[in-house]
């Protein structure tokens, strides 16, 4: 049942989940070296992380995200694709006569 819970938390958050950079290892955020991320934790990595979409991904409700959680979370919201975030030479508009044939 908690799978499920979890599973449905993270398609629903998933979607609205910021992006960040896909090399970002648990050891790197966990700053603290506590062994769970805060949300302030989080955020530095994510800063549009709410408490709300944090909590989704928190499956044990202890206030942090152990490294399951973390790459769950991590997979559900993966780094934009470098083709999205490229940019093409040639993406001005150019306006062409109709054909007339």
């Amino acid at each position: 049942m908690k799978k499920t819970v979890l599973i449905a938390s993270v398609a629903a958050f998933g979607l609205a989940a910021p992006v960040f950079a896909q090399d970002t290892t648990f050891a790197d955020a966990d700053t603290d070296m506590s062994g769970g991320l805060s949300l302030a934790e989080v955020q530095a990595i994510a800063p549009d992380v709410t408490s709300e979409g944090f909590d989704a991904y928190d499956a044990d409700a202890d206030g942090e995200l152990n490294e399951d959680e973390f790459d769950t979370w991590k997979m559900a919201n993966p780094e934009e694709s470098s083709e999205d975030a490229s940019t093409d030479e040639d993406d001005t508009e150019t306006e062409t006569e109709p054909y007339n044939g």
